[in-house]
């Protein structure tokens, strides 16, 4: 892939709705993916698009709803679509690529929470586009076969160095049974608080942590972290326990988990359907400690795929969602 693999950056639209996102906070993998595709120093932007394998759109869904709904009045997607419907119909009557291909070997990317809203208007325009999406849902049509799972990450406003930032203890020194701190966003969050809030040593639920208690220090003091989805399926929670090696705990319906084509999720996670959040102590206690500390030293192994860089690297967070577009290239399908 390194060698071969070509990608072509529309030009067309102005900032900042296209050609750039939000670098920062909970949608930064979005901005920083766009970033580097823009910043003149990544080897796999073609120079011309006929030496391209994939086609770029570098709209922001981050962006447009920062900038034409903020402050927010309406939750309706109409505005949304019908900017994001006017860039495919640019390119496509500008140029041959989509049409040849019926977008299928082209891709957009986003971490926001309405960005699979922007196909639901017209499943017929875009039926074959790869969405490269945070919120990989399932049940509300995310196809693993042509899309891909986007790591949803929090870059704070100064941002940090992955591993420096977060404390992370070797396996006997870690006290904590299994950790969570948040507030009740969606019903598998509220249903773990329901269980667990501020009743268990072992399996500490919190949400809000009181002061001095530090989140990544307590992550790192944990054999496991608890990952529920919020209001949609993905949390920056995964990639967190990544970070701290944590071995994390995934308690969501219909997510399907980032890289996991080539990652198997069961080497080095605990997956708990939400009807069994009740029997969390008993379910992770059950793990014989060897298991654990094979779990977690897979963890510590793969920790560098999560890792953000600029520019980005070998094997980071970067190469492996473009080795995933990659994978989705040679294996192109249209559906009729």
């Amino acid at each position: 892939m390194v060698k071969r693999f070509k990608i072509w950056v529309y030009k067309e639209g102005e900032r900042p709705l296209v050609h750039s996102g939000p670098l920062k906070n909970i949608y930064t993998i979005e901005g920083q993916f766009i970033d580097e595709m823009e910043s003149g120093k990544s080897p796999f932007v073609a120079n011309h698009p006929d030496e391209a394998h994939v086609f770029f759109l570098p709209v922001s869904i981050g962006h447009i709803v920062k900038f034409i709904y903020k402050p927010i009045t309406t939750y309706s997607r109409e505005r949304l679509v019908r900017i994001f419907t006017d860039y495919v119909k640019v390119i496509a009557n500008k140029y041959p690529y989509w049409n040849r291909t019926r977008g299928a070997d082209q891709f957009m990317l986003s971490c926001h929470d309405w960005a699979p809203d922007i196909s639901r208007k017209d499943p017929g325009l875009y039926k074959n586009l790869v969405r490269v999406l945070c919120n990989a849902n399932r049940s509300e049509g995310f196809d693993p076969q042509r899309d891909v799972t986007l790591p949803e990450i929090k870059l704070p406003p100064k941002g940090f160095s992955q591993r420096k930032y977060f404390f992370s203890q070797p396996p006997h020194k870690r006290t904590i049974l299994a950790f969570f701190a948040g507030g009740a966003h969606g019903d598998i969050r509220k249903i773990l608080l329901q269980h667990w809030k501020d009743k268990d040593e072992e399996v500490q639920v919190h949400e809000y942590l009181s002061e001095g208690q530090g989140y990544n220090k307590l992550m790192g003091s944990s054999k496991f972290c608890l990952c529920p989805s919020g209001f949609e399926v993905a949390s920056p929670r995964v990639v967190e326990s990544v970070y701290a090696g944590c071995v994390p705990v995934i308690i969501s319906d219909r997510y399907v988990l980032p890289f996991s084509d080539v990652l198997d999720w069961t080497k080095f996670s605990v997956q708990i359907p939400v009807e069994k959040i009740p029997e969390i102590k008993m379910i992770l206690r059950s793990i014989p400690e060897k298991e654990y500390v094979e779990m977690q030293n897979r963890v510590l192994k793969l920790r560098r795929h999560f890792e953000l860089h600029r520019p980005a690297k070998p094997f980071d967070i970067l190469h492996m969602v473009l080795h995933s577009i990659w994978l989705r290239r040679l294996n192109i399908g249209l559906q009729d």
